[in-house]
């Protein structure tokens, strides 16, 4: 799927997302929207994607996160070769 049929496919939850104005307004739209698990594999993979970027290793990585080591590998190719970790966590 290319960027384009993926946006065009989520553009009512992207145009959601991007109405949010205060960390209060995150908090809310995603706490109706997603369970506490979901947003915690969420908030996990962010987590990881920083360390990552920061030379972090996978050990510490996962010791830290308690992500799988499934996941933290499908994070670590996207901070590679992806660019929606790198535009995000750019700082």
């Amino acid at each position: 799927m290319t960027n384009e049929e993926y946006i065009r496919e989520n553009r009512e939850l992207f145009e959601a997302i991007l109405s949010l104005q205060t960390i209060e307004d995150c908090g809310f739209f995603f706490q109706d929207l997603l369970t506490y698990n979901e947003a915690l594999s969420m908030s996990q993979r962010v987590k990881a994607a920083k360390l990552l970027l920061a030379g972090e290793t996978y050990e510490q990585i996962t010791a830290e996160t308690n992500i799988s080591s499934a996941t933290l590998a499908r994070v670590s190719k996207c901070v590679r070769f992806g660019e929606g970790y790198k535009r995000v966590l750019k700082g």
